[in-house]
């Protein structure tokens, strides 16, 4: 059997920025059941994957009888599912047994999860009340969730495209500019090999959210837009960081716990306490993601500045070559 130790868990496993949720109320026990998991059983992170689904369909079973004490046990469970849905996660990256297939189970079984779970919780509320706006709240909570997930998914998309593309054009720039020099004999060829060789060691195409604690990130980001016009939106960012918060404070996962968790537990106290706990949870996720919008929108600029610049350096040092030389392209200046 591994010899993981807690330590080890938490270097290799926790994401460098997390959902508060996560981090305060999460991470603290999936870490300990990490360490027994990888040093004590054969689990498989797909195992988990597939448990964290069965958990959460039996707390949307628990919220569709709608009495107290079986929302308190529907909250417990969805819980208990989530953390087990981040401990699939975790023993991926602790004994590196991740895969395609297993991120895309992972995807999928938390959209069935939220689906069933509302229906459910939403379903109980309206057969035992008779009231037609937990149907509507079903419908914005499946929406909002879809909605959520498909525009981080393509932000991510269109970033990762936007920085290839840069990356290549300032490659193509520089063995431009290398080219020139070392045509007028200011660079030695040795001294040009050893700068492309330090180039390879940066990846630009990894987020600060997809690091673990133990990596060191050296990422510039293309967000120079939004931090000129936000100078103060560094320091929260940074304090916030160094517990290992987002500052992204209502995220998707924050606006199922909100759903899930918080109101099944309010409405165990207060009758109908439901709906205003859907509202606040769905607000707070909309302008969160406006920020995000607004900022993916200020990178999009920042980007087409900075794409413009590169694009204009590559034709003044193509005009500066000999005509044998001025088709160059990255990966001929050597």
């Amino acid at each position: 059997m591994a010899n993981f130790t807690l330590d080890d868990v938490r270097q290799r496993t926790y994401k460098a920025r997390d959902a508060w949720w996560t981090v305060l109320l999460v991470d603290p026990l999936a870490s300990r059941l990490v360490r027994f998991t990888a040093n004590r059983t054969r689990v498989t992170p797909n195992q988990l994957t597939v448990g964290a689904l069965v958990l959460g369909l039996a707390a949307g079973a628990c919220f569709a009888v709608a009495s107290w004490p079986w929302l308190l046990a529907g909250a417990a469970l969805y819980h208990l599912s989530f953390t087990l849905d981040c401990m699939d996660g975790k023993i991926a990256r602790l004994k590196g047994t991740g895969s395609v297939f297993g991120a895309w189970l992972d995807y999928i079984f938390d959209r069935v999860r939220v689906l069933a779970c509302a229906i459910a919780l939403m379903g109980g509320q309206y057969a035992a009340t008779g009231n037609v706006a937990y149907v509507w709240t079903a419908v914005a909570v499946v929406f909002l969730d879809m909605l959520r997930y498909m525009d981080a998914l393509e932000i991510y998309k269109v970033r990762t495209q936007m920085r290839t593309t840069l990356d290549a054009a300032r490659e193509e720039a520089t063995a431009l500019e290398r080219a020139a020099r070392r045509a007028n004999g200011e660079i030695p060829d040795a001294d040009e090999d050893l700068r492309s060789a330090e180039a390879l060691t940066v990846d630009p195409d990894v987020d600060m959210e997809n690091r673990v604690v133990g990596d060191d990130p050296t990422i510039a980001a293309l967000q120079q837009g939004f931090n000129q016009r936000f100078p103060w939106y560094a320091r929260i960012r940074n304090v916030l960081t160094a517990g290992r918060i987002r500052p992204h404070l209502i995220s998707g996962i924050e606006f199922q716990m909100g759903v899930f968790i918080v109101g099944p537990i309010a409405a165990a106290i207060v009758s109908g306490a439901i709906i205003p706990v859907v509202a606040v949870s769905a607000a707070g996720l909309l302008a969160f993601e406006l920020v995000i919008i607004y900022k993916f929108w200020l990178s999009s600029r920042d980007y087409s500045r900075s794409l413009t610049k590169l694009n204009a350096k590559i034709e003044t040092y193509r005009a500066g070559l000999p005509a044998e030389q001025a088709g160059i392209t990255v990966g001929s200046s050597g």
